[in-house]
């Protein structure tokens, strides 16, 4: 799995590292049962705080996205299928934010707003 982060973008690293979590869960390059790096592992090839990658575990394990567990490291669980027009339209919401520099925080906002319309 390849995580990619952008030190000088808008999204706090851990986040990006949720991200690309998601993504590869999304795409098929990890699938359930599948073990993610050690966070200590993961931080070094990221050239992060161990923290960080410990946050973003959390997030992750928090959305029920992963098992994380002492001695077990974190597990990606059984997630519930999407449809695939659906997985196309966030990835393009989410290459336009970014190309405009809307901070996901923003884009959040504005999909609870479009939700209550």
């Amino acid at each position: 799995m390849l995580i990619r982060i952008d030190p000088r973008a808008s999204e706090p690293i851990y986040t990006q590292i949720e991200l690309e979590v998601r993504r590869a869960i999304a795409s098929g390059e990890v699938s359930e049962g599948d073990r993610l790096p050690a966070a200590r592992d993961l931080a070094s090839s990221l050239d992060v705080n161990m923290h960080t990658v410990l946050r973003a575990y959390t997030e992750l394990r928090e959305a029920g996205v992963i098992d994380l567990r002492r001695g077990r490291g974190a597990v990606v669980l059984q997630q519930e299928p999407t449809v695939p027009e659906m997985g196309h339209a966030v990835r393009h919401l989410l290459d336009v934010a970014r190309r405009h520099g809307i901070p996901l925080s923003q884009l959040h906002q504005a999909l609870d707003e479009g939700a209550q319309r």
